[in-house]
């Protein structure tokens, strides 16, 4: 997903159903947040670079615990989104403009925060630009949310990948958890960075059956199918559902955490 004009159009997709997004997007547990806290080193009052927050799912748990974080979303349907969700946190505010054309006021950061959001940044700018919004000694935070599949799961998220291949989805089925270990900071940033934690939370989930086509609907990959296909797609899972009774379904996650100070 490298190529710019492939990650503006599929970044800008999530605007287009931002409550939707909100309802059905997973939060990463709260224990990630507290971690994040503590492996950064912050407290309240600190100044936080959030990249590309959508509607706020980290915005809201990050100033819960007191920091003064700064927002920066393109997308106008969600930002809208998360300045409601934020309407009681004075000291967070939400910007909304792509990180890479953003250009801060005040201080340095004492740290860096991307949810679920790095890979779509320009990765001229992805390491470089938060190297220089933080303070030296500040933190660099990653943490995303990717989807699995235990060995024990139901057995409709084996069945259900024969619709995946049926419209030629890209990718590979969820792995088991067991096998998503800790993501760490790549080499274009260790000179930047030093890592100082990598960690993971196996969550789960659990979706009605038109919360989870609704998930499906929002994500990136399925923007990527096209209208044609990505109709077709979300017109399979649901007839599938439907065959099933509508049934709610327990989805598993596996969310990490990454830190780098800097350097």
């Amino acid at each position: 997903m490298e190529d710019e004009a492939t990650r503006h159009r599929l970044r800008a997709g999530f605007d287009r159903a931002a409550e939707d997004y909100q309802r059905t997007r997973p939060v990463c547990p709260d224990r990630l947040f507290d971690d994040l806290i503590d492996r950064a080193a912050l407290r309240p009052g600190d100044r936080v670079v959030e990249i590309g927050c959508g509607t706020g799912q980290a915005t809201v748990p990050l100033a819960r615990r007191g920091l003064a974080v700064t927002a920066v979303e393109p997308g106008a349907g969600l930002a809208a989104v998360a300045r409601r969700r934020l309407a009681g946190f004075p000291a967070a505010e939400v910007v909304t403009r792509s990180f890479e054309d953003w250009r801060p006021k005040g201080a340095p950061a004492d740290a860096v925060v991307a949810v679920n959001s790095l890979h779509w940044i320009d990765p001229a700018l992805r390491y470089s630009k938060p190297h220089e919004l933080l303070r030296p000694g500040g933190a660099m935070v990653v943490a995303e949310c990717r989807w699995a599949r235990p060995a024990d799961a139901d057995p409709f998220w084996t069945d259900v990948q024969e619709d995946y291949r049926a419209v030629g989805f890209e990718g590979d089925p969820p792995p088991p958890p067991e096998r998503i270990g800790p993501w760490h900071l790549p080499p274009e940033a260790r000179g930047l960075f030093e890592e100082t934690a990598s960690l993971r939370y196996p969550f789960q989930v659990r979706y009605s059956a038109d919360d989870h086509l609704t998930n499906l609907a929002t994500q990136s990959g399925t923007h990527a199918l096209g209208e044609a296909r990505r109709a077709e797609f979300l017109a399979r899972v649901r007839h599938r559902l439907e065959s099933l009774g509508d049934p709610r379904l327990t989805v598993t996650f596996v969310a990490l955490l990454t830190v780098g100070r800097r350097a």
